[in-house]
């Protein structure tokens, strides 16, 4: 059966270099830090048979090899691969994968298939060189030798133009996809949790979590904060997945622009899974954020 799905050919959507499928899922990406292991969690935007592109807690560096795990919905085994940072920017960061097997890349092409998620496109705007040798063909005109040439150059500039243009679309595109996926895997991807039926099976204490915390995100100390003199301990009541994510949460007190600035910090906090009969659970707890000058 595995022999049919490597050795058939792919029958869905073109699979061209910039197009993807939307994925929001939570992902771990293991980088080398002085040769000890550093986990970066964080929600991957779109996925590929070539590569994932991802928002991380933390900053990978172009070129460097790093380690990959993304659990694809309705898939019961975990995607575990390597991958090539090729773009960084604050938290986006777009990954190659290295040495995907056969298996994998069917996974990915079945997963398609039976989802169904969204198809992505990237406008690639065209080379000037290429439109310049477009129009440089047999059946071009060209303006005789005896002229002074003006007409070309007019044109070459007038190609300029457009590929500027187009470029400056593409590049806007390209900043409205990053920031809608940016709104959409805060909300949509907490909302798809929720539907899911993810709802605390037990109350652990603080304690016991925080011998379990594996990844911890300090909170920026907002600006009119400080100008205010604003300091306190915030508590938030908090739910942690099966994955060890932090699904939901809410503040139990203090200034709303200290609770807001906790729980964007919350949100990239990762646990080891709180287990119950040996089983991952949905937990639910309670932690403290210090804002101090």
């Amino acid at each position: 059966m595995a022999a049919e799905k490597q050795g058939g050919r792919w029958s869905g959507p073109s699979r061209r270099r910039f197009q993807r499928f939307r994925l929001y899922a939570p992902l771990d990406v293991t980088a080398l830090r002085s040769g000890i292991p550093d986990t970066l969690p964080g929600r991957s935007v779109n996925v590929c048979e070539r590569g994932i592109a991802a928002m991380l807690a933390g900053e990978l560096v172009p070129g460097e090899t790093v380690g990959v795990e993304v659990r694809l919905p309705q898939v019961a085994d975990s995607l575990r691969t390597r991958a090539m940072v090729r773009y960084q920017d604050k938290l986006r960061c777009g990954l190659e994968f290295v040495g995907l097997s056969a298996e994998q890349r069917a996974l990915i092409r079945d997963w398609a298939k039976e989802a169904k998620p969204e198809i992505e496109f990237v406008v690639s705007p065209v080379p000037a060189f290429e439109k310049e040798k477009a129009g440089s063909g047999p059946g071009s005109r060209r303006p005789s030798s005896g002229g002074p040439g003006k007409p070309r150059k007019k044109r070459i500039l007038f190609v300029r133009l457009i590929v500027l243009v187009v470029a400056a679309i593409g590049a806007g595109l390209l900043w409205w996809h990053w920031s809608r996926s940016w709104e959409e895997l805060e909300s949509g991807l907490q909302s798809e949790q929720t539907a899911a039926g993810e709802k605390p099976q037990v109350q652990i204490s603080a304690e016991v979590m925080e011998k379990l915390l594996i990844h911890r995100v300090e909170p920026t100390y907002p600006a009119e904060a400080r100008r205010a003199n604003l300091q306190g301990i915030i508590a938030l009541d908090i739910v942690v997945g099966r994955d060890g994510s932090v699904v939901s949460m809410r503040p139990l007190n203090g200034p709303d622009i200290l609770a807001r600035a906790a729980m964007d910090a919350l949100r990239w906090w990762k646990f080891e899974p709180y287990r119950v009969n040996g089983e991952p659970a949905v937990v639910e707890t309670t932690v403290a954020v210090e804002f101090k000058r």
